[in-house]
């Protein structure tokens, strides 16, 4: 069957196709009847408009670009469903795209949503630095973004979505010292990323409270993966290097590092106790459950799409900054008695 073509409607309706294309975009300077009539013969002749054209030619494409490190876990689809939950009821499509933890790809992926006229871009950066003149860039371009979970120096003006990230970090190392841990490993993030730094900051506050900070404990894997984490519990491990506690910068580390303690036949909790920071449903389904730190990721979506689209509707209005509550869950990963 043939596909109908914006001229086939037009000579169909013996209208120009600069009406008809008015039409698909709610132009306000066509008639509503005219409009009636477009997009009920659109649907008897089986014509689609192409939206990117529209959007190149009109300025509106009603896509908003959804920029993440990665899409493997369970953390990024369900800031995502957020997202969804304010976006998809106003007519927009959310473009996804990854960067993989790489900045060179965040950047490539940042010129192609300009390219696809993106209305806005909504994004957990996988580097604070490198990007920040693309963001700019794009910002002066009239694209809006919204930073969530990582977010870029105070010196950018955004709005931005995040948590006590410091804070729920001391409170998750106070309840590993309350159960009796005095070696407590922090597999952290990246340096370049604030929340790891803001993490690793209440992580050596109380340690440093309790006199227990040793410098030795605190540990960058070479990635965010699972392999990553099993790898700096791996090397620990064949340093001999004293540890009765874990607590990473997200589950995938920490339960990478879990998987290669038990398989070394370690105990979990009573001889290694495990905690992380993410909130996923990957927390549960490992045995022993994990503890963590629990962010409310749906409604961290939900706030960031909020934001974009008030950028979007007043493009003066002044950025915000929300900070959400975490909530520490404990679990069967640190609730044993030590040996």
């Amino acid at each position: 069957m043939k596909r109908i073509t914006i001229k086939d409607l037009s000579k169909y309706l013996a209208l120009s196709t600069s009406t008809i294309s008015r039409a698909f975009v709610d132009d306000k300077h066509i008639h509503p009847d005219t409009k009636r009539t477009v997009l009920e013969a659109a649907q008897k002749l089986g014509y689609r408009p192409n939206p990117m054209a529209l959007s190149l030619k009109y300025g509106k494409s009603k896509n908003i670009g959804f920029v993440v490190p990665e899409m493997t876990t369970p953390f990024s689809s369900t800031v995502l469903r957020g997202v969804q939950n304010i976006l998809y009821p106003l007519g927009y499509r959310v473009i996804i795209m990854q960067s993989e933890e790489d900045p060179e790809i965040e950047r490539k992926n940042l010129l192609l949503l300009e390219e696809f006229n993106v209305d806005g871009i909504i994004i957990n950066l996988c580097h604070e630095t490198y990007n920040q003149a693309n963001y700019q860039h794009v910002m002066q371009r009239g694209i809006p973004m919204v930073f969530f979970d990582r977010i870029p120096p105070n010196a950018l003006d955004v709005s931005k979505v995040l948590v006590n990230d410091a804070i729920k970090a001391s409170l998750m190392v106070e309840h590993l010292i309350s159960i009796g841990r005095k070696r407590i490993v922090h597999l952290r993030g990246p340096a370049s990323i604030r929340n790891a730094e803001e993490r690793v900051s209440g992580y050596r506050r109380i340690l440093t409270k309790y006199g227990l900070f040793d410098p030795a404990l605190l540990v960058e894997p070479k990635g965010m993966l699972f392999q990553h984490g099993r790898d700096a519990a791996k090397e620990l491990v064949e340093k001999g290097i004293a540890f009765d506690s874990i607590f990473a910068f997200t589950d995938t580390l920490a339960i990478g590092a879990m998987n290669y303690l038990l398989e070394k036949g370690y105990r979990i909790p009573e001889q290694v106790a495990l905690a992380s920071f993410s909130g996923t449903e990957m927390a549960t389904i490992v045995h022993p459950p994990l503890s963590n730190v629990q962010q409310p990721l749906v409604e961290m979506g939900e706030t960031a799409a909020t934001l974009v689209m008030e950028k979007i509707k007043d493009p003066d209005v002044a950025s915000k900054s929300v900070t959400l509550d975490a909530k520490l869950i404990y679990r069967a990963s640190t609730l044993g008695m030590p040996v």
